[in-house]
C-alpha cells in the first residue's frame, strides 16, 4: 500500500491534517485510526459526556500507575478511540489558552509560536457564533457555540465574581482572559461538533483520501534514518505494511505518539534496551515532561430547587432525551459547563493559573451519578502545574498499553496552589449572590480548614482534567529534552513528524483541544511548504497591578 502521507491517529490533529493535506488532489493521504467510526448517537449528544467516558468502545481508558502523592490511587486516563479522537468524547470546552502561554513557547526556543504567530490559525479554524473580530474567526470549519447562561446558579457565579472584586471578561479567548465570563463549547445546533465533523466529513468523498478504522499501528518502518511507512494490524489480525513517499505523521496524542516512537526505536536508549528494542535514535525526551491539569471539586447543597438534579432522574432523562431527539434542544443540547473564572492564585503571578468552573448539579466522584438532592459543584483546576510525569513502555508488545505516571502534586508548590483554589471557591460562595442559593458545603465540608486537613482530601479526591500533553515537546536540537523541532520534525530522523498535543513545550492554561487543533492547522502549512499566515499583533489585557494584587 503506497501513499504520499500516512497520518497515524484520526483524533483532533489527525482530522485537521487529513483535510488540509488532501485539499491538493495530487497528494495521496492515508489516515489510520485504531477506533471505530464515530456514528454512535451518544457521540452527538452534548449531555452524554459521562456515559461516553464510562464505555470503552470509543475510549482507550488507559489505567495509570499508582500516584505516589495521592494515596497510590490509579487514574483512568480517558482518550478518544474513534474518528475525532478525544474531540468526540470530551467535555467540549473551548479555551485557547493565554497569549503568554505562547510567548513562553517562543522563549523556550520555538520560533514561530508566539501569540502573534498562532492567532491567525485560531481564527482560520473557527466559526464563532459571537461573530468575527480581531481575535475571533467566523468562516472556519469548527463551529464554536457561545453559551447564554441564564439559570440562577450560573448567574450567581458570575455576579459573585464581581462582588469578590474580580474583573469581568466578555471573551476569555479574546482581549481579556482573566476574570469571570462565559464558556464557549464545540457544539452546533444542539450537537457535539467534533474535529471529525468539522474537518473529516467535508473531505471523506475525496478520492485521494483513504480512511481505515479499527486498525492498530504496530510501529514505524525506516530506510536507514528515514521513515518509510508503518506496519498496522486490522481487526481480523491481518498485518499490512504501508509506505509513505513523503512523510509519516504521528497524531496519536500525548500517550499514543511517544508510545509509537519508543516501539519504533526512538526514545531514551537505556529504557528501549531494557524493553528489548533496538535503538535507532537516542532521544531522552520521548515520553518525558508529561504535563496535566489536576482538578478538585467543592460541592454545596442548593437551597432552592434550581439545580439540574430532577432532570437527571428517570422521567426527567426520558423527557429530555425525547426532546433532544426531536428538536436538538433542551437539557441534552448542552454540556452544562457554561461559566468560568480564569484567575491568578496570588500577587506576582503574571496571568491566570487557576480555572474555576461551576456545574449546576453535583455528582459522586466515583460513580459520576448525580447526588440525589439539589446541589451544585465548583471545580478548581491548576492550569500551570509544576509537577511532571512520564509515559514509558510496559513491554515491546504494541498491544500492551504504556505506563502513565503523572506525579500529581509531587511538587509541593502544586499542593499549595490547590489549597489556595479551594479557599478561593469558599470565599466566592460566601458572596451575596449565593446567599439564597448555597447551603452547607457537602464536600470537603466546612470542618476541613487546615493545610493538613485539605492535604488529606487532596490526596483522596484530586482528579484529572484529562489534559495530558507535552510528551514529545518541541525545541531546538541542542535541547536534550526536545523531541521535535518547531515544525514537528523528529530530531535526527527524516520524513517523520509528530503533530498533536504531545509537542507542546508546556501545557496551555486551559482545556487543550483548541490549541491542539491550532497546532495541526499551523503545521499543515509547514508540511505542504506553504508560507505561514500573516502574524496578527493583537494587544491583550494583563492586570497592571499583578505584581502586588491577586485580583
Amino acid at each position: 500500500m503506497d501513499t504520499d502521507y500516512i497520518i497515524v491517529g484520526a483524533g483532533s490533529a489527525g482530522c485537521v491534517l487529513a483535510n488540509r493535506l488532501s485539499e491538493d488532489p495530487n497528494n495521496q493521504v492515508l489516515l489510520l485510526e485504531a477506533g471505530p467510526e464515530n456514528s454512535a448517537l451518544s457521540l452527538r449528544m452534548p449531555a452524554a459526556v459521562l456515559s461516553n467516558l464510562t464505555s470503552t468502545k470509543h475510549n482507550w481508558a488507559f489505567k495509570g500507575e499508582p500516584e505516589p502523592e495521592l494515596n497510590g490511587r490509579q487514574f483512568q486516563h480517558d482518550r478518544g478511540k474513534t474518528l475525532g479522537g478525544s474531540s468526540s468524547i470530551n467535555g467540549m470546552l473551548f479555551i485557547r489558552g493565554h497569549a503568554l502561554d505562547f510567548e513562553g513557547w517562543r522563549q523556550s526556543g520555538c520560533e514561530g509560536w508566539s501569540y502573534a504567530d498562532v492567532l491567525p490559525y485560531f481564527k482560520r479554524m473557527e466559526n464563532y457564533e459571537g461573530g468575527g473580530d480581531q481575535f475571533r474567526g467566523d468562516a472556519g470549519p469548527l463551529h464554536v457555540h457561545r453559551a447564554e447562561p441564564n439559570d440562577p446558579l450560573n448567574r450567581a457565579f458570575l455576579e459573585a465574581g464581581q462582588e469578590a472584586g474580580y474583573p469581568v471578561t466578555d471573551d476569555i479567548c479574546g482581549y481579556r482572559q482573566e476574570g469571570f465570563g462565559v464558556l464557549d463549547s464545540t457544539v452546533h445546533k444542539g450537537e457535539r461538533w467534533s474535529a471529525a465533523r468539522a474537518y473529516l466529513d467535508p473531505a471523506r468523498s475525496r478520492p485521494n483520501l483513504t480512511i481505515i478504522t479499527d486498525t492498530h499501528v504496530q510501529r514505524v518502518t525506516f530506510d536507514g534514518r528515514r521513515a518509510s511507512g508503518v506496519i498496522f494490524k486490522d481487526s481480523a489480525g491481518k498485518i499490512t505494511t504501508a509506505t509513505a513517499r513523503k512523510e509519516v505523521i504521528l497524531s496519536a496524542g500525548a500517550i499514543g505518539s511517544p508510545h509509537l516512537l519508543m516501539l519504533s526505536g526512538i526514545g531514551p536508549a537505556d529504557h528501549l534496551r531494557a524493553m528489548g528494542i533496538d535503538v535507532l535514535n537516542d532521544l531522552s525526551g520521548v515520553g518525558q515532561n508529561l504535563n496535566e491539569h489536576p482538578d478538585f471539586v467543592v460541592k454545596y447543597k442548593c437551597t432552592q430547587p434550581v439545580s439540574l438534579w430532577p432532570k437527571t432522574r428517570s422521567l426527567g432523562k426520558l423527557k429530555a432525551g425525547i426532546q433532544w431527539l426531536l428538536t436538538r434542544k433542551g437539557v441534552c443540547a448542552s454540556n452544562h459547563f457554561e461559566v468560568v473564572a480564569c484567575v491568578r492564585s496570588g500577587p506576582g503571578v503574571e496571568y491566570p493559573d487557576l480555572q474555576l468552573v461551576l456545574t449546576p448539579v453535583a455528582v459522586d466522584d466515583e460513580t459520576w451519578k448525580p447526588l440525589q438532592e439539589h446541589a451544585f459543584q465548583i471545580h478548581v483546576g491548576l492550569m500551570r502545574a509544576h509537577s511532571r510525569g512520564a509515559v514509558e513502555l510496559r513491554s515491546s508488545n504494541p498491544a500492551d498499553p504504556p505506563r502513565i505516571l503523572v506525579n500529581y502534586l509531587k511538587d509541593e508548590r502544586d499542593r499549595a496552589l490547590m489549597r489556595k483554589g479551594i479557599r478561593l471557591i469558599r470565599e466566592l460562595v460566601e458572596q451575596p449572590a449565593f446567599n439564597d442559593l448555597a447551603g452547607a458545603e457537602i464536600f470537603p465540608g466546612a470542618e476541613v480548614q487546615s493545610d493538613d486537613a485539605l492535604d488529606a482530601v487532596l490526596n483522596s479526591h484530586t482528579a484529572t482534567q484529562w489534559h495530558l500533553s507535552c510528551t514529545a515537546r518541541m525545541g531546538l536540537r541542542e535541547d536534550r529534552g526536545a523531541v521535535v523541532d518547531p515544525v514537528g520534525k523528529v530530531h535526527g530522523i527524516e520524513a517523520l513528524r509528530v503533530v498533536d498535543a504531545s509537542i507542546m513545550p508546556m501545557v496551555t492554561n486551559g482545556n487543550t483541544n483548541s490549541p491542539t487543533l491550532m497546532i495541526a492547522e499551523k503545521l499543515s502549512d509547514a508540511i505542504l511548504g506553504k508560507p505561514a499566515l500573516a502574524r496578527i499583533d493583537a494587544e491583550v489585557w494583563q492586570n497592571p497591578d499583578y505584581t502586588t494584587q491577586q485580583r
